[in-house]
């Protein structure tokens, strides 16, 4: 009415933006092909002391294991766990009706403000994987071919360095039903990011056992090859050294491949006596002739169920 009190709402805040991990959702493929997000803006305040209704916040579903970075590198959140949401872009306010400034001498006030922008970021999503065992080696340790052996994963397998260029997952089902992973094979000067190290090594870090794979080679030894995993390990991040691991010698039917030089096959035996006596609790196995795979099987459950009893007693 003429002269009649302040009257006006407040307007609505603008849409928050929340990223929110689902084990629905499998890769962070829909990123790559849309790259901005904008929320709404919230509904101007009306008469009446009608308020403006707030936006509908923006939830961007997120694989598990989604990492979002800040543009100066900063991590904002690691979306471990299904069901976790962060908010990464915060809303605008609304703005401020004439009802907020009635005073004793201003009955009628003709004024209000406006609303604030909501935040602007670029952020970077990383997917790392989330598996239960992590195999690490150097190229042609064998990775490929046990993974697939072991479970009904299918990766690329054949004689050169990166075969893998991704991780690939497989699922053991046996008493205990976990989820191994093929960690790309390393190089050395990996920590430096050689040969793609430092996006190898960012998954070793999301597995709760590692499985050391070395094999026998002409250049190295068993020992000198198992050293040189954990430097680079240790160089990247030496808090991985303190992972919870098995080693495996893989291609242990090479000691008996009549087609090698037997000088070489002595040499490679002579190390595998020295390695399994220097590191209890290694297993021998042949993923080309699927020998001993049981036993490695059952030192996995073992190593993954002693794991879950030292959260247990943390807890």
């Amino acid at each position: 009415m003429p002269k009649g009190g302040p009257d006006g709402g407040d307007g609505g805040r603008g849409a928050s933006i929340f990223f929110e991990a689902s084990l629905n959702i499998q890769t962070l493929l829909d990123f790559r092909y849309k790259r901005e997000y904008e929320g709404g803006r919230g509904e101007h305040g009306m008469g009446s002391d009608c308020y403006g209704r707030k936006a509908d916040d923006v939830v961007l579903m997120v694989p598990v294991g989604t990492v979002v970075t800040s543009d100066d590198s900063e991590v904002e959140a690691d979306l471990s766990e299904h069901g976790q949401r962060i908010m990464v872009a915060k809303g605008g306010t609304g703005g401020l009706g004439n009802i907020h400034f009635k005073s004793s001498t201003r009955q009628a006030p003709r004024m209000a403000t406006s609303g604030q922008l909501g935040e602007e970021r670029e952020l970077k999503l990383e997917l790392k994987v989330l598996s239960d065992v992590g195999l690490v080696g150097f190229p042609n340790a064998g990775k490929s071919s046990l993974l697939s052996v072991m479970t009904a994963a299918t990766p690329k397998v054949a004689n050169y360095p990166f075969t893998t260029l991704t991780p690939q997952l497989g699922v053991i089902d046996s008493e205990e039903r976990f989820i191994i992973a093929d960690i790309p094979g390393l190089i050395p000067g990996a920590h430096q990011n050689l040969g793609l190290g430092h996006k190898f090594l960012r998954h070793v870090s999301r597995s709760s056992l590692l499985l050391y794979v070395v094999s026998f080679d002409r250049d190295w030894g068993l020992e000198e090859n198992y050293q040189k995993l954990r430097l680079e390990l240790q160089l990247f991040d030496h808090h991985l050294l303190e992972r919870n691991s098995l080693i495996c010698i893989n291609k242990i039917d090479l000691l008996e491949d009549s087609s090698i030089e037997e000088e070489v096959r002595e040499e490679w035996k002579k190390q595998y006596e020295e390695f399994m006596a220097a590191h209890p609790g290694s297993v021998g196995i042949s993923a080309l002739h699927r020998t001993n795979l049981a036993a490695l099987q059952k030192s996995l459950s073992a190593g993954l169920l002693s794991n879950a009893n030292a959260v247990l007693d943390c807890a």
